[in-house]
């Protein structure tokens, strides 16, 4: 490894795959209330409001590289109670694995060892790298350079049409169904 770097480097969700992701749950989840019997609608339209709640803390993801390590976290708003992420200092990290998807792409694996909890022998633990993150490349370039890893073959798990083309179903979906319950029944 060279000389790290003291910077830290912060990496959201993708913000095709965020918004996407969003798009498609409102193109799923809107209509719901708006055609419920009127007993049903406040209830509905707090379900709502809490499942967007929990799709914008899952897709507010992070991924923190630094010269101590690599760390998936999420911001305090919402990391508090959904207690996902793991860190991970560099001197853990031994390779990449990559593992075939059934979907015809490949994930990657950071390949760490450390003695047993007990101490008695080395285990060794695989922890998916992000692939779905912004600036992609950036993110490569200095998980490479802190890591000492070769990342060449790593890509982005999917490619970008795959979620433009959700992204435009998914909004012309959602208008579709808006339009349609408007000439329905006017939306009082």
């Amino acid at each position: 490894m060279t000389s790290m770097p003291r910077e830290r480097h912060t990496y959201g969700m993708a913000p095709l795959i965020r918004g996407t992701l969003l798009v498609l749950y409102a193109a799923l989840v809107v209509p719901l209330p708006l055609i419920a019997p009127e007993g049903l609608k406040p209830i509905l339209w707090g379900a709502l409001a809490l499942g967007l709640i929990l799709v914008l803390a899952i897709t507010s993801e992070q991924v923190i590289l630094d010269a101590e390590g690599l760390r998936l976290t999420h911001p305090d708003w919402c990391g508090w109670w959904l207690r996902r992420g793991w860190h991970l200092s560099w001197n853990q990290v031994e390779g990449l694995t990559p593992v075939a998807t059934s979907q015809g792409g490949r994930v990657f694996y950071v390949r760490t060892s450390g003695a047993s909890p007990q101490g008695t022998s080395q285990t060794t633990q695989a922890y998916l790298l992000p692939q779905r993150v912004e600036r992609f490349e950036d993110f490569q370039n200095q998980f490479s350079a802190l890591s000492g890893l070769a990342t060449d073959s790593v890509a982005r798990i999917t490619p970008p049409w795959t979620y433009q083309l959700l992204a435009v179903m998914s909004f012309t979906l959602l208008v579709g169904e808006l339009v349609s319950l408007t000439r329905v029944s006017p939306l009082s």
